[in-house]
């Protein structure tokens, strides 16, 4: 069976409708989506009328729990003052444009979403703000993929897409408890993360849509890159007042931040 995972559609509805029109040339017979729906791009109620229509199974992304609950997220995570600024614009503008039914669709997202031996969620299980980039720590990424109980673990949040697999074979932990150190062996089988990448802002060098398919009878991963007219979303994005830079950065594929320009507001945790 194929299925299609996609990510950080980011209000891009020209995006999205190119992926989907892809994912049916792919023949894929079901689609998850992973959260951030809204945030950055011009259309937040069209790509979620898009996926309610479709009935698509989707997590909360960080945006989408933003514009539910408010702008809570670590203020730090931005790279200076002037980038937050830029980013609450953003969410003060969606937060605005978003009708009630669609508001209300948003809140009873889920975190997480399980099908047979596969586990999705936006970030990370530990938080939608956690990055999984593909050079974490070998054992911490494992310790992510087994905490869902799953073999694969499908995820976004970063926007670059990558597929990686975590042979660990056997394990061993050395416990300090009590002033007693023991040693734990176990033997992990093969896992993966899956990043989708990103539908409507992606950052990997180029404007095209990513996302995924997977076919669940020999774990095959197949990155799918999809070209559309990306210029009409970045006219979009600035005719309606959101930041020009973000017209920069879907015409580049690439993320534009400036260095901090006050080093007390990088976050030092």
């Amino acid at each position: 069976m194929k299925i299609a995972v996609m990510s950080c559609i980011h209000g891009n509805y020209e995006a999205l409708d190119a992926v989907l029109l892809d994912i049916d040339q792919q023949k894929a017979e079901k689609i998850f989506c992973v959260g951030d729906l809204v945030g950055y791009g011009p259309y937040p109620n069209a790509v979620i009328d898009q996926i309610r229509s479709l009935d698509i199974p989707t997590c909360a992304g960080c945006w989408d729990e933003d514009v539910v609950e408010g702008l809570n997220a670590c203020d730090c995570s931005y790279p200076s003052v002037l980038a937050e600024k830029r980013g609450i614009k953003a969410h003060q503008w969606t937060n605005q444009e978003i009708n009630p039914e669609n508001r209300e669709f948003l809140a009873n997202l889920p975190y997480s979403l399980e099908w047979q031996n596969l586990a999705f969620v936006h970030g990370s299980p530990h938080s939608n703000h956690e990055y999984l980039l593909p050079e974490l720590d070998a054992f911490v990424a494992l310790e992510r993929v087994l905490s869902t109980g799953a073999d694969v673990l499908f995820c976004g949040h970063t926007h670059v897409p990558y597929a990686r697999d975590l042979n660990a074979g056997e394990l061993q932990i050395e416990v300090d408890a009590q002033g007693e150190s023991r040693k734990i062996n176990f033997l992990s089988p093969l896992k993966k993360i899956v990043n989708v990448g990103s539908v409507g802002e992606p950052r990997h060098g180029r404007p095209n849509a990513t996302y995924v398919i997977y076919e669940t009878d020999n774990q095959a991963v197949t990155l799918r890159e999809v070209t559309y007219d990306y210029q009409k979303t970045c006219a979009a994005i600035i005719q309606k007042g959101l930041p020009e830079i973000f017209a920069w950065r879907l015409a580049h594929g690439l993320e534009y931040a400036e260095r901090a320009d006050d080093p007390t507001h990088v976050c030092t945790r």
